[in-house]
């Protein structure tokens, strides 16, 4: 035992002997409610105007959890949701056996306060107790301050710990339920329907993923978690929905890092009778509306790069912004071979790769990718790493998909969605084969998709945005577990 554990050992026990002196004088340390009149806001809003000295005798009632105490509790600060309340604690206005209950307070518990408003001669708002109420005795001593609660490792781990001592993470929290928010509004205001759809999957399909593995008992039956929500989207585009959405959980067993968490958050949206040129008309609305609405600018400050979501995004074919970064036209490149031989001079690493377009996705990843930091949509795909997209109706070679980079990084995947059930067949069976020998991210023969193409798809076009990664451009987030509330983490081990 460290002399740090020895510590908090010590201070632990302090408070539970504190506890159990507050059950002895028959007060219930955890009660069931108080009735708050104002919040913090709602104080320094009403009383902006209240000159500095000035006393009213308006009653009120705060609540909030103790953070600092000063002059042997005279005065104290509580907060809130909405921020910092002070309480000003006096022999004037609260009985003996109040004040003297005091000392068994800490820093971390939440009491109820019932007084009127005063503005100190310093200027701070106060409320002059005349009464309060333990609402719940805190058990584990918090660090002295943000200074001292810096170990990231920590503040994942013990997220709730991060969120008490750090106000911006948990505003950087609030912001991403804005962000989710703004984007339901638009997409409801437009006439789309959001439609959950399974997590438990028989097959883990609509993306190029390495799916979790499940067992359901009582059909003894292995199940996936999903990696997509596309291929029940569709189900319902065939069914007769025309706009349809969902913001869900998404789960994908891959490595962990700044930029990818196992489960993490996706937009997927489907709309009948569109492409991927409407598509990305929509994509950037919707986005610029979203930046707007969270940072109030669509001009935003990211790692110290300025990233501007204004309309319009920019737009380059894969060819085009390959020719740009390296002077060679893919177009050129014949067939499997070639591409390698041209990867090879470039330096792009091609191990485990199978085809021509997989090849050419690997050197704009390599080459191109990390140049791309304003909002910039890249267009049409090798086919060979689109299963689920339209051929483009006049390039050979390539499908009508796009993918939106920002900042180096992949924001959002959309297309002009493969409705031909014969050649969605035919890609899914490549694909399998793939899977078959050896490649776990390849996608299975989902044959009940397939089932419900013959049914009939109309021309539909749809867009998988990243959640996470979005909030972390809008809130100048360096990791993706800062914006996670509770981020993946491996357990610590527990003594014997």
């Amino acid at each position: 035992m460290t002399v740090l554990d020895i510590e908090e050992t010590r201070l632990r026990a302090e408070r539970l002997r504190k506890l159990q002196e507050l059950k002895e004088q028959g007060i219930n340390p955890y009660p069931y409610k108080f009735e708050r009149t104002h919040t913090a806001e709602q104080l320094k809003n009403l009383y902006k105007d209240l000159p500095a000295g000035e006393e009213t005798k308006d009653e009120v009632k705060v609540v909030g959890r103790v953070l600092n105490e000063r002059n042997t509790w005279m005065f104290a600060d509580i907060y809130d949701e909405t921020g910092k309340i002070q309480i000003f604690c006096h022999k004037e206005s609260l009985p003996e056996a109040d004040l003297k209950r005091l000392r068994l307070l800490d820093k971390g518990d939440f009491i109820g306060a019932t007084g009127t408003i005063r503005r100190t001669k310093q200027g701070e708002l106060s409320v002059r107790v005349t009464s309060y109420e333990v609402l719940c005795k805190s058990l584990q001593p918090l660090p002295d301050s943000w200074e001292g609660f810096k170990d990231v490792e920590a503040r994942y781990r013990h997220r709730y710990v991060d969120m008490i001592m750090n106000p911006s993470v948990r505003d950087t929290i609030r912001k991403r339920s804005i962000a989710v928010r703004t984007m339901r509004e638009f997409l409801d205001s437009r006439g789309f329907l959001e439609i959950e759809t399974p997590c438990l999957q028989v097959e883990a399909g609509g993306a190029d993923a390495r799916p979790f593995i499940t067992h359901h008992n009582a059909l003894d039956l292995d199940l996936f978690l999903r990696i997509a929500t596309e291929l029940h989207l569709k189900r319902l585009i065939i069914g007769g929905f025309e706009r349809v959405y969902e913001i869900g959980r998404i789960f994908r067993n891959e490595g962990i890092s700044t930029k990818h968490n196992p489960e993490f958050t996706m937009l997927e949206l489907y709309q009948a009778y569109g492409d991927y040129h409407q598509l990305m008309d929509f994509t950037e609305e919707m986005l610029v509306n979203v930046a707007e609405k969270v940072t109030g600018s669509g001009n935003l400050t990211y790692q110290g790069s300025e990233i501007d979501f204004k309309r319009p995004f920019v737009r380059l074919s894969m060819r085009d912004a390959i020719l740009k970064e390296t002077g060679i036209d893919v177009d050129s490149i014949s067939d499997f071979a070639a591409a390698k031989e041209v990867a090879k001079k470039l330096a792009v690493e091609t191990k485990d790769l199978d085809s021509r377009g997989a090849v050419i996705n690997a050197i704009f990843e390599d080459k191109v990718e990390h140049t791309l930091m304003q909002p910039t949509f890249i267009m049409d795909y090798p086919v060979e790493i689109s299963p689920l997209t339209k051929m483009h109706r006049e390039k050979p070679g390539v499908v009508e998909r796009f993918e939106l980079f920002v900042f180096g990084r992949e924001l959002g995947n959309g297309y002009s969605e493969l409705t031909d059930p014969q050649d969605q067949r035919a890609r899914l069976e490549d694909q399998a084969r793939k899977k078959a020998a050896g490649n776990e991210e390849a996608q299975p023969l989902d044959l009940d998709f397939i089932l419900a193409m013959e049914y009939g798809m109309p021309p539909t076009m749809g867009v998988g945005i990243g959640i996470d990664r979005l909030v972390m451009y809008l809130t100048d987030s360096a990791s993706i577990r800062d914006v996670i509330a509770f981020p993946t983490m491996k357990p610590l081990p527990r003594d014997n």
